[in-house]
């Protein structure tokens, strides 16, 4: 006979996986649209590079068009349901319920990203090349990049980057500087950064790194430098859906995150591809 009968302690709290849970990017892109149906309509407008000039001979002034481009963006049905039945529910570790409410969310607010991204991606405009390693001057590149285009450098330019673009750039004396950075991650504690990604602002550009980005990890990733008036996210008027729900009959309980959306390119100026090599840090 044993002479110890050890109880086995669960944790009644969960723990969250590790994963993306919240859009890092729908502040970044325009989101005002008109919806009709299953479309939102952008207008790009603007004088079509137009350049002053003087009366004719006639005596009057040349008049011209305005340019206006209107930019559809399909909007899709997106979703995700979780069921389980009451027997899990009873039985499983934790608050099964709420674990099922904040997945369906993480779900969707990815696919918001991964909207975004693939947009972006679409742009033609690309510097770097495969085994480059990222630098200050590669950032500078993308910068000259935009200026040639005319996109302003205003406080609407963000750098999506890969987690080890950020990490080439954190030891470079010019991007530790507290001359050029305005908002720093690592100063202080303050509440108003806990359990929020980190985000720098250098040369008066919002930088976000993503975990999602297209070959991540590679000799080739993929990051981006781009202007919110680039790229436009459209969703539906009535919001993200989150109903959580029970059925008598059939004894299950279920979690559901709806949302109708869509992104596009506006502007394709307005986005540089930047290829560079984070293998090292992979």
């Amino acid at each position: 006979m044993a002479d110890n009968a050890y109880q086995i302690q669960y944790r009644d709290e969960f723990i969250q996986a590790f994963e993306q849970r919240q859009s890092l990017l729908r502040d970044t892109v325009t989101t005002e649209a008109q919806i009709k149906g299953q479309s939102a309509v952008f207008l790009v407008a603007g004088s079509g590079g137009a350049s002053a000039v003087t009366r004719g001979a006639n005596g009057r002034i040349p008049a011209r068009a305005d340019s206006n481009t209107q930019n559809t963006c399909v909007l899709q049905e997106w979703h995700d349901l979780v069921r389980k039945t009451g027997f899990n529910v009873f039985a499983s570790q934790g608050n099964q319920r709420a674990i099922m409410q904040q997945t369906t969310m993480s779900v969707i607010n990815r696919k918001i990203d991964s909207q975004i991204i693939t947009e972006l991606d679409t742009g033609t405009v690309q510097i770097g090349a495969a085994g480059t390693i990222p630098t200050v001057s590669l950032f500078q590149n993308a910068k000259v990049k935009m200026s040639n285009a005319e996109v302003p450098w205003d406080s609407n330019i963000t750098l999506l980057c890969q987690p080890s673009f950020l990490a080439y750039l954190e030891q470079a004396p010019e991007f530790a500087s507290a001359d050029y950075v305005d908002m720093r991650p690592y100063k202080g504690d303050s509440a108003s950064w806990q359990d929020k990604p980190m985000a720098y602002r250098w040369r008066n550009c919002l930088i976000i790194e993503h975990p999602n980005l297209p070959s991540n990890g590679t000799t080739s990733e993929v990051s981006f430098m781009y202007h919110k008036s680039a790229i436009g996210h459209a969703a539906d008027t009535k919001g993200i859906q989150s109903p959580v729900g029970y059925d008598e009959e059939q004894d299950y309980s279920y979690a559901r995150a709806s949302c109708f959306m869509g992104a596009k390119l506006l502007q394709n100026t307005g986005v540089v591809n930047i290829v560079h090599d984070g293998s090292a840090y992979a």
